[in-house]
């Protein structure tokens, strides 16, 4: 694959997960009435059912567990397991306490942590006018973070366990399917544990409500592992600085949500926040666009 087709196949990837994770939260809003733990718990066991659907059907199950049985492999995702259940069990309990706002924090100042991770660790650089639209962004998530006072500790772990999962990932020779299906196999062990605990005790939500709740925890694993899949594509193809930027769409459609569809409370400095940081992204793509012709050009 040509590197512009790989460019171009990693953005629409990186498209199609950050718009899916924009609109998560009217998932997470419909099974609310069920604890954040046993929502991550039914995440990780039903995404395990599906993935294992998948690789069956490709007929990848036996190079997986060859992948998964190698030490330096196992380490790294076992590593990158702790960062993404830290970062859905946040995530989900930010959305059943109606703190959305403060969660879209947290993935707007995750392509900042992914930039910085990009220049720091793996040695990227950006052009000027990328250092403009990244100074533009750095002063919107700032504005947002002073107008929701005192450090927003649910904003940063957010944006950190994403930021540090991703780089893990990009920097892994696993692909998107395989990798997710090796992560979900470590937890689940855990999530089948943490649920007959909570069955013994009689708290146990699935199955002991309607039918409805029963479907709707049953698709989480659909909600959780194709954008999760689609993302490690688009990792393993694009500059992580530019998979820094395509993430403002996942927050900014959660901060519309937010505002608009749970009418949390909103001022004037999220609405200069919101155009500093759209306008950062604005400027990134075009001077991605700009570049892009200039090489193609003969």
């Amino acid at each position: 694959m040509t590197s512009n087709r790989q460019t171009t196949t990693g953005i629409l990837y990186g498209l199609g997960c950050y718009l899916w994770w924009g609109l998560c939260p009217l998932y997470f809003k419909s099974v609310a009435h069920v604890p954040a733990g046993e929502v991550l718990a039914q995440r990780i066991v039903w995404s395990l059912v599906l993935l294992l659907i998948l690789l069956a059907r490709r007929g990848d199950l036996v190079a997986t567990l060859a992948q998964a049985r190698q030490p330096r492999i196992f380490l790294t995702l076992t590593a990158t397991t702790l960062l993404v259940a830290v970062n859905w069990f946040t995530f989900i309990w930010a959305v059943s306490h109606d703190l959305l706002l403060q969660a879209s924090l947290g993935y707007f100042i995750n392509p900042l942590v992914n930039v910085l991770l990009g220049l720091v660790i793996l040695r990227e650089r950006l052009r000027p006018l990328q250092w403009v639209s990244l100074a533009l962004a750095t002063i919107g998530v700032v504005i947002m973070g002073l107008r929701l006072g005192g450090l927003p500790v649910i904003s940063l772990v957010l944006a950190f366990s994403f930021g540090f999962y991703g780089l893990m990932r990009k920097m892994t020779a696993v692909g998107g399917v395989r990798g997710l299906t090796i992560e979900t196999g470590i937890l689940t062990p855990v999530a089948l544990g943490a649920m007959l605990f909570w069955q013994g005790k009689a708290e146990l939500v699935f199955g002991h409500l309607d039918r409805s709740t029963d479907l709707l925890l049953m698709a989480s694993g659909v909600v959780t592992a194709v954008p999760l899949i689609w993302f490690a594509n688009a990792a393993r193809r694009l500059r992580y600085s530019t998979v820094g930027f395509l993430q403002y769409l996942a927050p900014s459609l959660q901060f519309l949500l937010a505002v608009f569809v749970y009418h949390e409370p909103f001022a004037r400095s999220e609405l200069l926040s919101f155009i500093l940081i759209w306008s950062a992204l604005g400027m990134f793509t075009l001077d991605a666009v700009v570049r892009a012709r200039r090489s193609n050009a003969p």
